[in-house]
């Protein structure tokens, strides 16, 4: 079984399941996956982690070994273990096997208890070890590289952990990065030595300097065509070097240039001559120093293990100190450092008795990735050895010892880490977790073994709207087959009560947001400890980023894209918020070459995004409101000449010249659509446009990114026209209810019967050449040449009254990209593709288009496990109220691989006056009742600051500029009761009422930026 995990025999890949996983490490990868044996040593906190990650991700088999029973000290990471477990003695492998297998149908999950001889271990291709003696590892390592298979170590201890790959002498890299293969339309190249290549300045070159790239549909120098990849030199945005080109045709125009990743061969080192020569690789550029301490830490750990078969007690000084006796005694023999760092490995000799869950999450996340590549060749691997600490999680100060002693309870391994009183702390905290997907699964799993609102005063509140999918389960590792269908947050809720029936946890199928802010209202955030967002979209981070301001609550943000993740830590007072920075806005396509001169498949994709709205869901809905809605047509003339006859043509088409009454009618529509879009349509353009258009520049208009296209002739026996035709007519049936079919015959027999009219370009239609000539098109003002107003009062008056077709309804098609049955990836596909050909675009097949047109967030659970992790351990120092330079926001992409930290950012100030600056953090704090003279006077008398204007919301309830006869019956009346006067609305008078103010300075009349004030009577 060893063999070469590259070699597998063909396997069906359940593209629903693995979905997400997919647009990650493609199919053939995923095939490699699927036939990789992986052997895990050890069950404990991080093991079960390792464990989940692996046998999501869909290994062919993963074999469990651990003879250790559980322990309670288990419980504060090992997820799958129960009090009864550790009562019964039971193995933690043989405890964990079955719940495990629960999580892939495909893999099978085996528990091995006997001895891991050599032909044993000859029977996987990696090797995992956790909670192994190092002679142990050193055998392992060595069986491992004499059989090709590739081995990992890897342990928590406490707030400390190690990471050790070796994946042989000669490791091929596929694909280094995973990112898509970038393409780049090429202007100008030399004929020199080096050839200078000039890109067209449409998209900025990410290419580095040893990328390979090749050529295509290059006019000239034709040599460069479809040529062996050559080594680039970046010079710059638009400008790199390729080989000598003197020998070379003259080059005159076009071209493409497209990335080509060649393997790389990296060459690892045994683990017992790493121990001697580490090589690290640095998780945070803070700690340069802290991989070579804790290497020596961790091999006295080890030796510490071998003398007293035990690891080091809960603050126990004199182990401490033996410890730090045989980290000297190692140091000294392989001179790792100058000098051991004493204080962090009392630290690592303190807390190493412990597995906590934050750590154990981040490390298993980081391990199951290097598994991944171990199978794959997909992506980089660690090289070697990974130390991570999080010491800035443990309390400060003195404390006594007894403060972190074991008793017997579930939460030992957090007490011995944190101590009692922190502990105390973590199980009373009221928490509302915003979203159960991936990331909150992850979540929630955590702090049901760290103890997250499981105390008498503890509760977590979670919500999320969404239903569990198939293609959840990969992932999303709390839910099962028979939760599909099910609520998120209710599955997700009775799961971790499954794994700590104390915690307290109250679901809810609710969007955040102002509809629901009645539900989670004033007194709802003020019993909050804190808010953890595990969310995919930035509206409703902005939403709940301004609610942590208004209520001072701390948030914890994190997100992922497939190996890359962050995480953010918010903290009242001390940091900038989320909305103080945000990435950039999405680009969008330009209309122009969306609509007709595309050069990419993203932008023949779009285009079939867009057309299937229009043709199944756009045209189907505008029928139902004419039929619906008696003010429709007064409603539509408000819109544009030009948008009312587009919508009325297509009523009007949908209902009298269109309708089908059988599916070969719809066949017949879809013919029809064909010649619309890839022959008529391009024609047009060619009309408007020839192909050898000169501009008033002199140069072809063709040229640069615009791409000449040509008109398409339908085939039958083409597959990519007969698909369009097919998903095309079943669509359209769908819209009116009629049964369609898959039967091929039935569109050989129905298709040569159908006439289809001549097409002749009109000289009346008008293409705008490029965005900006459309624009001023639209300010010039007046309808195009070709829209015709007297031909939209006829087609208006041609349509059917709606009372003659009372309870008449089409089904508008609503997107849904994970049901292959409903023919709308399908669609898009075989539309976009046919696109792709009238202008010579490489097509995409049904799985990228699906991303691209579903915009799917590519997604790996190990990727969310380490950020998941590294949420927890930022939770852990909210609760101590550490100060902001140890906090922490996080980076990482586990691909390249990359791991960073950062400080954050502190917000930013205003000043009103010399001493007296604040912070988005800062409000004026107002208990009512109050009245609109008193709020005028509070401020004049108490901050000699003179109110100009003051604002809730939209309702400008005070003005300098208004008159008196406004002014004076308002200056008596309380707030509440003002804002209800003016509004005629009632006011929450439980909730806070939020005014906007505007004032001057008393003492020189300069206007000054001042906090918001927050109003209340409770």
């Amino acid at each position: 079984m060893s063999g070469d995990p590259m070699e597998v025999d063909e396997q069906e890949i359940d593209e629903n399941l693995y979905s997400r996983q997919l647009y990650v490490i493609d199919h053939a990868s995923m095939k490699r996956v699927m036939g990789s044996n992986v052997l895990l040593l050890g069950l404990g906190g991080l093991g079960v982690e390792i464990a989940k990650n692996v046998i999501l991700t869909g290994v062919k088999s993963l074999t469990l070994w651990d003879p250790q029973p559980a322990s309670m000290l288990d419980l504060s990471s090992q997820f799958y273990l129960t009090e009864q477990d550790v009562q019964a003695g039971t193995g933690r492998a043989a405890a964990s096997r079955s719940k495990l297998e629960e999580l892939n149908p495909y893999v099978e999950v085996v528990h091995y208890d006997g001895k891991l001889t050599d032909e044993f271990l000859a029977r996987f291709q990696v090797v995992v070890a956790t909670d192994t003696p190092l002679e142990e590892q050193l055998r392992i390592n060595s069986v491992c590289r004499s059989n090709g298979a590739k081995f990992i170590s890897a342990d928590v201890r406490g707030v400390f952990s190690s990471l050790f790959c070796d994946f042989g002498d000669e490791f091929v890299v596929v694909d280094k990065n995973g990112e898509a293969l970038k393409s780049y339309m090429v202007s100008a190249i030399t004929q020199e030595n080096p050839g200078a290549v000039t890109l067209i300045e449409d998209v900025r070159c990410d290419l580095e300097s040893g990328d390979y790239v090749t050529f295509k549909d290059v006019e000239g120098m034709t040599e460069l065509n479809n040529c062996p990849p050559m080594k680039v030199n970046v010079k710059g945005p638009f400008a790199l070097e390729i080989v000598d080109t003197t020998g070379f045709s003259t080059y005159r125009k076009g071209g493409a240039m497209q990335e080509v990743k060649m393997p790389v061969t990296m060459s690892f080192s045994s683990l017992e001559r790493s121990i001697a020569e580490p090589e690290f690789f640095m998780t945070d550029f803070a700690k340069m120093d802290s991989p070579g301490h804790l290497h020596v830490g961790f091999m006295a750990l080890q030796e510490f293990q071998k003398r007293n078969g035990r690891l080091p007690g809960s603050h126990n000084a004199e182990d401490a100190s033996q410890l730090l006796a045989l980290a000297k005694e190692f140091n000294a023999k392989q001179k790792t450092v100058e000098e051991i760092d004493e204080d962090l490995l009392t630290a690592l000799s303190h807390t190493a008795l412990a597995v906590v869950s934050p750590m154990a999450s981040f490390l298993g996340g980081v391990v199951g990735q290097e598994v991944l590549k171990a199978c794959t060749g997909k992506f980089t691997p660690i090289k070697q050895f990974m130390y991570f600490d999080a010491i800035e999680m443990l309390p400060e100060g003195d404390r006594d010892a007894a403060e972190f002693q074991p008793s017997n309870s579930r939460y030992d391994s957090q007490v011995v880490v944190f101590g009692k009183d922190v502990q105390q702390q973590v199980l009373d905290l009221n928490y509302f977790l915003v979203g159960s997907g991936a990331i909150g699964c992850e979540l929630l799993k955590t702090w049901a073994a760290m103890g997250v609102g499981a105390g008498e005063k503890g509760l977590i509140h979670v919500t999320d709207m969404d239903t569990i999918e198939k293609s959840n389960l990969n992932r999303q590792f709390l839910f099962r087959p028979r939760d599909v269908s099910r609520l998120k947050s209710e599955s997700a809720a009775d799961a971790v009560k499954v794994m700590n029936p104390s915690m307290h946890i109250k679901p809810y199928s609710l969007r955040v947001g102002q509809e629901t802010e009645s539900i989670f209202n004033d007194a709802f955030y003020r019993s909050l400890s804190g808010v953890c967002n595990a969310l995919d979209n930035v509206e409703a981070r902005m939403y709940m980023d301004s609610q942590c301001i208004n209520y001072r609550l701390s948030l914890l943000e994190s997100g992922t894209l497939g190996t890359k993740g962050n995480t953010q830590v918010i903290v009242p007072d001390l940091t900038e918020s989320y909305a103080s920075s945000r990435d950039p806005p999405e680009k969008t396509i330009p209309m122009c070459t969306l609509h007709h001169f595309p050069n990419r498949i993203e932008h023949t994709i779009q285009w079939a995004r867009d057309s299937f709205e229009g043709l199944f869901t756009g045209a189907a809905e505008n029928v139902n409101a004419y039929l619906s809605q008696k003010s429709f047509l007064d409603t539509l003339a408000k819109q544009s000449l030009v948008a009312r006859l587009e919508v009325v043509k297509t009523i009007y088409s949908c209902l009298v010249t269109d309708k089908p009454l059988t599916f070969e009618e719809c066949i017949a529509w879809a013919r029809q659509k064909f010649e619309d879009f890839f022959n008529n349509g391009i024609q047009q353009l060619l009309f408007n446009f020839p192909k050898d258009l000169i501009t008033s520049s002199g140069a072809p208009f063709w040229s640069g990114p615009k791409k000449a296209p040509n008109p398409l002739q339908f085939d039958m026996e083409n597959p990519d026209h007969l698909e369009f035709i097919v998903a095309a007519a079943n669509l359209r049936a769908a819209n009116y209810g009629l049964n369609g079919s898959r039967d091929l015959s039935l569109y050989r027999k129905v298709l040569p019967t159908i006439k289809v009219p001549d097409f002749t370009p009109s000289a009346k239609v008008a293409i705008p050449a490029s965005d900006e000539e459309a624009e001023a098109s639209k300010r010039k003002g007046g309808p195009p040449a070709d829209v015709d107003q007297d031909e939209l009062e006829r087609l208006t008056k041609l349509l059917p009254d709606p009372d003659s077709l009372v309870g008449y309804r089409m089904e508008p098609a609503e997107f849904e990209k994970d049901v292959d049955e409903n023919f709308h990836i399908d669609f898009i596909t075989a539309c976009s593709n046919l696109r792709a050909h009238n202008y010579a675009i490489a097509p995409a097949d049904k799985h990228k288009t699906k991303g691209i047109a579903g915009k799917i967030i590519p997604a790996m659970v190990t990727t969310t496990a380490m950020v998941a992790g590294l949420v927890c351990i930022e939770m852990m120092k909210l609760v101590q109220k550490k100060k902001l330079e140890q906090y922490k926001n996080g980076f990482a992409n586990l691909a390249i691989p990359f791991i960073a930290f950062s400080e954050p950012q502190q917000p930013e100030t205003a000043e009103v006056r010399k001493g007296w600056k604040w912070s988005l953090w800062d409000r004026f704090d107002i208990k009512g009742p109050t009245t609109l003279q008193e709020l005028l006077d509070y401020f004049q008398e108490k901050h000699q600051l003179e109110v100009t204007m003051a604002s809730a919301g939209m309702t400008l309830i005070y003005a300098f500029f208004h008159k008196p006869s406004q002014t004076g019956p308002r200056l008596n009346v309380e707030l509440m009761d003002l804002v209800e006067q003016i509004t005629n609305k009632p006011c929450d008078r439980s909730a806070s009422l939020q005014l906007t103010v505007c004032c001057s300075r008393v003492e020189d009349g300069e206007d000054v930026d001042v906090p918001w004030v927050n109003y209340h009577l409770v």
